[in-house]
């Protein structure tokens, strides 16, 4: 097999470097660290309305602003701090991204009290194991399914924003918990092994 073929990819990633490392060594790959989780959750929600690519540019900053994404001290965030993180040019400066981010790491530290942990509560949806897909092209991939459907409803009702059915699935793809990569894709073939 020659090199071009081998190194197909999703044609969303396009050629951006940063986009391109993502898609090669994080998109898909399954994640079971609740701190990374809650991570990928509130930068899903903060891409609402805007590229992915915004986001991951804005990436690190947002890991130094929000502390680490550590549930436990973003979770005491008061208005002061929520006011403070608004005139911080490297994130999205909306004041209710902001403000759930500080709910949903309230709703973790719930959840972790209630389930044992993030993961668990998440991974139930795909009942702990990665749904492999078999797409031949983007077209067919959908934007929410009946699973990202129960995952926004039972995180809705457990106390988090921005966990819309769409946010769902665009975290569930990141995630690992289903695997969307186009079959002619290089990481479709390395992901199922």
């Amino acid at each position: 097999m020659n090199a071009a073929v081998e190194r197909r990819r999703c044609a969303w990633c396009g050629n951006d470097p940063l986009y391109v490392a993502y898609h090669d060594e994080e998109w898909g790959v399954p994640v079971h660290d609740d701190v990374k989780l809650f991570e990928m959750l509130v930068l899903d929600g903060a891409q609402a309305g805007l590229s992915w690519l915004t986001i991951l540019r804005k990436r690190e900053q947002y890991r130094q602003a929000f502390d680490g994404f550590d549930p436990q001290k973003v979770a005491k965030y008061d208005a002061e701090r929520v006011n403070r993180l608004l005139l911080d040019p490297g994130i999205v400066r909306n004041r209710l991204k902001i403000q759930s981010a500080v709910k949903n790491a309230q709703a973790v530290l719930r959840v972790q009290e209630q389930f044992g942990s993030l993961d668990v509560l998440l991974w139930r949806h795909v009942d702990f194991e990665p749904r492999r897909n078999a797409w031949q092209s983007l077209a067919e991939i959908p934007t929410r399914t009946p699973e990202s459907d129960a995952m926004s409803k039972e995180l809705k009702r457990l106390g988090f924003s921005f966990v819309g059915s769409t946010i769902c699935y665009a975290f569930m793809q990141a995630a690992g918990m289903v695997d969307d990569h186009i079959v002619a894709c290089f990481r479709h073939r390395e992901l199922s092994t």
